[in-house]
């Protein structure tokens, strides 16, 4: 989950350092596994705000690495057992209402996932950073009081992302992520996730609070960490559709 300003992408300082330096791949992949760790396990809570209506869900949420992760709604109880499954770059949604499992199909990979202000495709390219993207350090020195990097990620070539560009902010000390902003094609700002609360679950510093804001609204998705547990021993086949469907 790496992942507001109003400056576009084209006022950004120039790159300190290429995607060659091997310190740019060393930060980012240290971000990342101080995010996730080999696997974990956790409860979060996701409150919703939309110009016409508000709820709040809580979850359960199981991940292996980057390339699978379960997501199972235990309340409100009218959505509980609700489930979204990924599995490398494929997803399935439960509906228990209707007992019908579904794999979600390339033409709504773009839609709401749990009709919140993340996208199923956020839930498969979040491991293709590094693959898709071409990564610089644009920023590096104080910001507001603290030490940080910032980093400037453009689309390789042919690269299967809908953003023009990713913009994010890590603090130095702990390498924390501290934002990220989205950039669309023409280079405007068109949605920023703000990490904070900073605390320890699982034994590990995480940013415990995630709020995901649209440029152009006052809405917006806040996910909060309620529990973390990292390095479980969780198999790949656990993320199965026979999990998925499971309301335990």
């Amino acid at each position: 989950m790496l992942f507001l300003g109003a400056a576009s992408a084209a006022v950004l300082p120039a790159p300190a350092f290429t995607q060659t330096d091997p310190r740019v791949l060393e930060i980012i992949d240290e971000v990342d596994r101080l995010m996730r760790g080999e696997s974990s396990t956790g409860r979060m809570r996701m409150e919703i705000d939309t110009e016409n209506w508000s709820r709040t869900l809580e979850m359960r949420v199981w991940s292996l690495g980057t390339e699978y992760s379960l997501v199972r709604v235990d309340s409100p109880a009218r959505e509980a057992g609700s489930a979204t499954l990924k599995v490398e770059n494929e997803v399935w949604n439960y509906l228990p209402r209707a007992d019908r499992t579904m794999k979600l199909p390339p033409s709504m990979m773009l839609g709401a996932w749990m009709s919140s202000h993340f996208t199923n495709d956020d839930l498969v390219k979040e491991s293709r950073i590094i693959e898709d993207y071409d990564i610089v350090i644009s920023f590096e020195g104080d910001r507001d009081g603290e030490e940080v990097w910032e980093f400037t990620m453009t689309p390789k070539p042919e690269a299967p992302v809908i953003w023009g560009q990713i913009v994010q902010r890590i603090r130095k000390g702990d390498r924390m992520p501290l934002w990220a902003r989205y950039y669309d094609e023409d280079g405007t700002v068109s949605r920023t996730i703000t990490f904070s609360d900073f605390a320890t679950l699982g034994g590990r510093l995480v940013p415990t609070r995630m709020v995901i804001q649209p440029a152009d609204s006052e809405e917006r998705t806040v996910v909060t960490y309620l529990e973390l547990e990292f390095d479980g021993g969780l198999e790949a086949d656990f993320f199965s559709l026979r999990s998925l469907r499971a309301r335990r």
